[in-house]
């Protein structure tokens, strides 16, 4: 992007936009008072112009793969027969201080019914912890466990960063050392319009997007945030998105398979879960013929719905956007004039505009523009040797997409007290059943109580779990 510490003259710009073919973001300049003059000014000096076209014909023109160049991929398990060493690997990791948290928090809970950013949703099936908090308590959990100051980055958007720094503050950064934590938005690019003008929001604001979670990689280091954990010694950064409570923010083992898998390169590497079925709407991992994400949306029939000779899912491998990514391999990524080297994908969006040539503000009836954006999996093509490990749907992804149906908050709550369920009957610990099998309860348990059966083990419960309870533990 271009520097904007000198914001160019009114001279500038209109030579700028000439020789890029923009002329039109100047529309209603004279109509405009001076602060409104000086925010145009500023906001056409952030757009990538000269490189829009070549954003644009790369979006277009990228190539899918074809179902002969797709193969399955073979991914670790958490039962490997070495799972004791690549924990005890990634402990250590931890516990000198060479691993952080990226938490990607850009989204409203708009889709929810919630006004506001969807960190702070409230999540949880008894104690309704925000997002944010559930996530806060595992940092802390594993910060007394490991002995450890764990650095938190947080990327917001330019739609809720006040928001969400105001609901950190508000909750006192959540026990946690403010110093801890560092907020930042993520990058946006202008939206355009179907031949490649960039639309105007306002007379004196172009339309802009969020430039997708694939940005996260560039916002790192655009806002400090990547030379800052490099100077603290940070290697490895669990990235993670806001909408999944179950997530395992800080996981040894898939650290110490990420640094010492014998076909890793400790550049990337990602979690997956066994897709339900053949037409649940997930991205599946492949090798076509490196690493990469097949979104439902792309994939062939043939490769949707393939079964091997078991009747198993040939390609089940479902992301569920977890990552652990190395620091260097993030600054060589961005190391770019576009500040990345990911490649641009497109969506054509209904985006209202104001017509430039009559200032009447339109609302299109069907899609008119194009929005772009960069997808973090993406990463993996650049990576030597990334791995994925296969880990358990209920104990790792209960997520918060949809106010009703599949991908709920009901469904996620549900998963949840599944989790804390499972975890009580395996530390021995009595759970109230129906008949059906199904637990007479809700169970909610905290991160800083346990963060697995095991702990539940060293410090049961005091109190039985009543039948038909909300028992919070």
């Amino acid at each position: 992007m271009r520097n904007t510490d000198a914001v160019p003259t009114l001279a500038e710009t209109r030579q700028r936009l000439e020789r890029t073919g923009q002329p039109q973001l100047l529309a209603f300049w004279e109509s405009l008072d001076e602060v409104r003059r000086g925010e145009l000014l500023v906001s056409i000096a952030r757009l990538p112009l000269e490189h829009l076209p070549a954003m644009l014909a790369q979006a277009a023109g990228l190539a899918k793969p074809s179902a002969a160049d797709i193969r399955p991929v073979r991914p670790y398990m958490r039962d490997h027969p070495e799972a004791d060493r690549y924990r005890g690997i990634g402990e250590d990791l931890v516990r000198r201080g060479r691993v952080a948290a990226f938490l990607v928090a850009g989204g409203q809970g708009t889709r929810l019914g919630w006004r506001g950013p969807k960190g702070t949703f409230p999540a949880t099936p008894v104690a309704g912890k925000p997002l944010f908090r559930v996530f806060a308590e595992q940092l802390m959990a594993a910060e007394r466990r490991w002995g450890v100051r764990i650095p938190w980055f947080v990327m917001t958007s330019e739609a809720n960063h006040g928001d969400t720094e105001r609901f950190f503050e508000d909750n006192r950064w959540f026990g946690r050392p403010r110093a801890d934590t560092m907020l930042f938005p993520q990058g946006m690019v202008p939206s355009v319009s179907l031949d490649g003008r960039v639309l105007l929001e306002h007379a004196w604001l172009p339309a802009l997007n969020p430039d997708g979670h694939g940005g996260a990689l560039k916002a790192l280091r655009s806002a400090g945030a990547l030379d800052h954990m490099q100077s603290c010694g940070i290697e490895h950064l669990c990235y993670f998105q806001v909408d999944n409570p179950n997530v395992r923010v800080i996981d040894p083992l898939f650290l110490g398979l990420h640094v010492a898998a014998p076909d890793s390169s400790a550049e990337m590497s990602s979690k997956s879960v066994l897709k339900r079925d053949v037409t649940e709407k997930v991205g599946v991992f492949v090798k076509a013929p490196r690493l990469t994400v097949l979104e439902y949306s792309d994939a062939p029939r043939e490769i949707s719905e393939a079964r091997d000779a078991s009747g198993a899912i040939t390609y089940g491998e479902g992301s569920i956007a977890i990552h652990v990514i190395g620091t260097e391999f993030i600054r060589k990524l961005t190391d770019h004039p576009l500040g990345s080297v990911l490649p641009w994908h497109r969506a054509i969006k209904k985006v209202p505009f104001v017509d430039p040539a009559t200032g009447t503000r339109i609302e299109p009836a069907e899609p008119n523009a194009i929005k772009l954006e960069s997808f973090v999996f993406d990463a993996l093509h650049e990576a030597e040797g990334p791995i994925v490990l296969r880990t358990d749907r209920v104990e790792e992804f209960a997520p918060i997409k949809n106010a009703t149906g599949e991908d709920s908050p009901a469904t996620s709550k549900a998963i949840q007290c599944e989790r804390a369920v499972r975890w009580l009957r395996e530390a021995g610990i009595a759970v109230p059943l129906h008949a059906n099998g199904q637990p007479d309860c809700v169970v909610e348990i905290s991160p800083l109580t346990a963060t697995g059966p095991e702990d539940l083990r060293a410090n049961p419960p005091t109190k039985p779990i009543a039948r038909g309870s909300e028992t919070l533990i």
